[in-house]
């Protein structure tokens, strides 16, 4: 299963699909995951991510519409965050000196290596 950052779903919204090839690729990646071919997963705290920046970019209706729209994308499951991960996001970012969020990102993944609905490749 993949584990899916708030870039995947930015991509095709923000970007024109034939001029930025990430753009594309993200998008038939959820076109993938939607249809179930791929199994996926993400932290909870994605959602903030894709709102946020939607709100930066669009403005509040925007924003609210994409952040329902994420909330109610077929066949993605979402991770909790929870304290342990936030202890190894906080050994991430010490070790690393990633952004924050890219830390409790990368908690997640790794916490949920294990996790029979989240197994990584």
């Amino acid at each position: 299963m993949l584990y899916i950052d708030s870039n995947i779903f930015l991509y095709p919204i923000i970007y024109e699909l034939g001029a930025v090839e990430e753009a594309k690729r993200s998008r038939d990646l959820l076109l993938r995951i939607a249809l179930g071919d791929v199994e996926a997963c993400t932290s909870i705290i994605t959602w903030y991510e894709v709102v946020w920046v939607m709100r930066r970019a669009f403005g509040l209706e925007p924003s609210i519409e994409q952040g329902k729209r994420f909330l109610t994308f077929p066949n993605l499951k979402f991770l909790a965050v929870k304290k342990s991960i936030i202890l190894r996001a906080q050994e991430i970012f010490e070790k690393y000196g990633v952004k924050p969020r890219d830390a409790i990102h990368a908690a997640t993944a790794m916490e949920n290596k294990n996790n029979k609905h989240c197994k990584l490749r």
